[in-house]
């Protein structure tokens, strides 16, 4: 299982620069002038991991295998967008499909880059953002409440669950604060909000695009977002575009010799992955043998043969156990084989929740 991010921001601020980055395709224009993304461009990653290279060399696997996110790069957005806007209609039908959203703020001054607002201000640009999307999910939500208070006055008992989430997450918009802060410790209560398809209730990951010189420690503006982060209890990175450009196009042993010359122990996109992790709750599992050793990508508590499932439904649906070795056992005792003889490779059950680094090998019948 991968997930989608969607890259959006202002127009300018370096959106479609780090998309060709991440991506290392020529795919997103970038160009300095508004709307120069018109249609969303994915594109595929591998997730960078080092634990498959340790599992591989023990498996002797033929083919090593990451997991893969995508990311999806969204026109730039302008103030007005939830009445439709510049490209607004088109960018908030982009924005529901994905999974989370990265959103990428100017914290650079450069006068050769024009700024859509004229001045250089992440929070207020942040803010306009989420403005427009807190519009949008209000209308959307004054819409489905009317018909669904009669559903749930005549007794649908689907309706009476949904309309209490429904109206705390507009009360909540109306105060100016998005829906993924409504506070829901019941698990049933955040499920019909995610149902719901809100704009504001996706988890965000805000990226502070700085200039090259502050890439390895941050700079006045991106430690206000960072400030802005941590009261949301959202994600965020520090990257320099222009740099992960200039690293995309390196190859591995140009790359670390010029990352250590800036100062920096890794590129942008493995911080941003590991963030985006961190952000949906996912874990790793690996599968590992002659042929191939393989990561596989699964939410935070999921069980053995909803993990088995992502590999193959007849997995899931003929699960009998799953033989399960920690990543560190794997590793310290030598493989599959010498694990078992020392006691550390377990058979799971229905009821096991998947651990990351779990090195997995599930008994199923077709």
């Amino acid at each position: 299982m991968g997930f989608q991010c969607g890259i959006v921001g202002l127009p300018n601020v370096g959106k479609s620069t780090l998309f060709n980055a991440l991506t290392k395709t020529a795919a997103a224009q970038a160009a300095n002038y508004p709307f120069c993304t018109i249609e969303p461009n994915t594109g595929e990653v591998a997730v960078p991991d080092s634990r498959l290279a340790a599992l591989s060399s023990i498996a002797k696997s033929k083919e090593v295998i990451p997991t893969r996110i995508t990311f999806v790069d969204i026109a730039g957005l302008v103030r007005g967008a939830s009445k439709g806007e510049g490209l607004g209609n088109q960018f908030l039908a982009n924005i529901r499909e994905v999974d989370a959203i990265v959103h990428v703020l100017r914290c650079f001054e450069d006068d050769d880059i024009t700024h859509v607002e004229g001045a250089i201000d992440p929070i207020a640009d942040a803010d306009t953002v989420e403005t427009e999307l807190m519009v949008a999910d209000m209308e959307s939500l004054e819409r489905r409440i009317a018909p669904l208070k009669k559903k749930a006055t005549g007794g649908d008992k689907e309706a009476k669950a949904v309309l209490p989430i429904m109206e705390a997450a507009l009360d909540l918009l109306q105060e100016g604060k998005p829906a993924r802060l409504l506070d829901l410790p019941d698990a049933e209560q955040r499920k019909i909000l995610d149902g719901l398809n809100l704009l504001t209730s996706k988890p965000i990951l805000y990226v502070c695009n700085v200039d090259e010189g502050s890439a390895a420690t941050g700079n006045a503006l991106s430690e206000k977002v960072a400030a802005k982060a941590a009261e949301e209890g959202a994600g965020c990175v520090v990257i320099s575009a222009a740099i992960e450009a200039e690293i995309s196009q390196l190859d591995r042993d140009e790359q670390a010799e010029f990352l250590e010359t800036i100062g920096l122990d890794e590129p942008g996109l493995d911080r941003l992955i590991r963030a985006g992790y961190d952000l949906l709750g996912l874990i790793t599992y690996f599968t590992a043998g002659p042929k191939e050793t393989r990561a596989w990508t699964v939410t935070e508590g999921t069980k053995a043969p909803a993990a088995a499932g992502v590999i193959h439904t007849d997995f899931e649906r003929g699960f009998i156990r799953a033989q399960t070795i920690a990543f560190d056992d794997y590793v310290e005792l030598g493989g599959e084989t010498p694990a078992k003889e020392a006691g550390k490779a377990r058979d799971e059950g229905k009821e096991y929740v998947v651990k990351d680094g779990d090195v997995l090998l599930f008994k199923f019948n077709t």
